[in-house]
């Protein structure tokens, strides 16, 4: 944590973050976030 200055809203996130001992795998990340999202993929769009 800074001492004597405010935190910025990223500092306070990661603070957050390393309070929780969230992972920092992206695998996983991506494997967690596919369990709460069940809509479909957007179209690919054509150039």
């Amino acid at each position: 944590m800074t001492s004597g200055k405010t935190q910025t809203q990223r500092e306070k996130f990661e603070a957050l973050v390393r309070e929780l001992e969230c992972d920092e795998d992206e695998a996983k990340w991506d494997e967690r976030l596919k369990k709460v999202t069940k809509g479909k993929p957007a179209p690919e769009k054509s150039e």
